[in-house]
């Protein structure tokens, strides 16, 4: 009887024990379950891989207030130039996957595992795609000052330049860069002419040389070079989208230059560090849909010659793979290496 009394009494205090942890456990996750659900509860940070003034810089902040206002709580912009974006990257792959870093990431991510093959640089499939806050075509620059006016033109004067033993300067972000890879894969169209690859850190300072006549040309995103072709500073010969530019309606197409098969997009997506939680991913997809919305947004990214991306995160991650195996297939067909 003594024996049936005590383990009785111990079965009331394990199964009391018992009951307490499932009480904890449930408060844990019921508080871990909320702190997503409330995210973001402290300023997040909008990691920029390239110095302020380029495109990727641009669709950070043009979203800043937006984002905002959708969630409630500050966005602030940390550019870390460096490698390209890679610097950028690198620290949100390394980030907790809390929400409280983000990588505001151009196409060029999709380049550059194939370009520097000896530097660990980031495979953007492994970070966790939120969405696309736009996209635009390229265009093909050359200085106002040059006396190229016709993509013709400047064919005739990259083959020129070659045939005597010289090449003409064009300038880039950066070694990888989708400008860089662009120009590459426009020479090997042109039969493989030399031309110079002068690569900088951000498109900024290469834009500020090629206005200064220092550079010959250079590819760039519509948003980044409309401002210096509005003010007269440079002067357009195509654009790589499938149709004209609203805001450069004469500037050809690069099929109705003669270029087939040059369409070619640059777009900025929002990513999150790997194994971000489902319930934040949405959340952030969501805010940045609402922020797409506003109308002094749109206007703002439809002025510089852009268009508004949205749309959801498979979206974004499906245009990250297919733009990652198109730019390794053209690397590796033109030899394009930065090693």
């Amino acid at each position: 009887m003594e024996i049936t009394k005590h383990t009785f009494a111990a079965s009331r205090r394990l199964a009391l024990a018992a009951g307490i942890a499932t009480l904890a456990l449930g408060a844990m996750g019921a508080t871990s379950a909320w702190a997503q659900n409330s995210w973001p509860t402290k300023p997040v940070s909008l990691l920029v891989g390239f110095p302020p003034g380029g495109q990727t810089d641009f669709a950070g902040r043009v979203l800043l207030n937006g984002l905002q206002n959708a969630l409630g709580q500050p966005f602030v912009i940390d550019n870390k130039a460096g490698v390209n974006g890679n610097i950028a990257s690198i620290e949100v792959m390394r980030a907790p996957p809390d929400g409280s870093k983000l990588l505001v990431g151009n196409g060029s991510m999709t380049i550059m595992p194939h370009v520097y093959t000896k530097l660990g640089i980031v495979d953007p499939q492994k970070l966790t795609p939120i969405g696309v806050l736009l996209q635009s075509p390229l265009v093909l620059v050359v200085p106002s000052t040059s006396p190229i006016k016709t993509y013709a033109q400047f064919v005739e004067e990259v083959k020129a330049r070659d045939k005597a033993g010289k090449a003409i300067d064009y300038g880039s972000g950066g070694n990888g860069a989708l400008p860089h890879v662009t120009m590459e894969l426009l020479r090997e169209r042109m039969g493989g002419p030399k031309m110079n690859h002068v690569p900088y850190k951000g498109s900024s300072p290469a834009m500020m040389d090629l206005m200064a006549g220092r550079l010959d040309a250079m590819f760039d995103a519509t948003s980044v070079v409309a401002p210096f072709i509005k003010s007269g500073q440079l002067r357009p010969l195509m654009v790589t989208g499938a149709k004209r530019v609203g805001m450069i309606p004469d500037v050809p197409t690069a099929a109705e230059a003669g270029v087939k098969d040059f369409t070619i997009i640059s777009f900025i997506g929002l990513y999150g560090p790997p194994g971000l939680p489902a319930d934040i991913v949405k959340k952030a997809n969501a805010g940045m849909n609402t922020a797409l919305k506003d109308q002094t947004i749109v206007k703002n990214i439809v002025d510089r010659g852009d268009e508004p991306g949205g749309g959801t995160p498979e979206q974004l991650g499906t245009l990250t793979q297919t733009h990652y195996k198109m730019w390794g297939d053209v690397v590796r067909a033109n030899r394009i290496t930065a090693d």
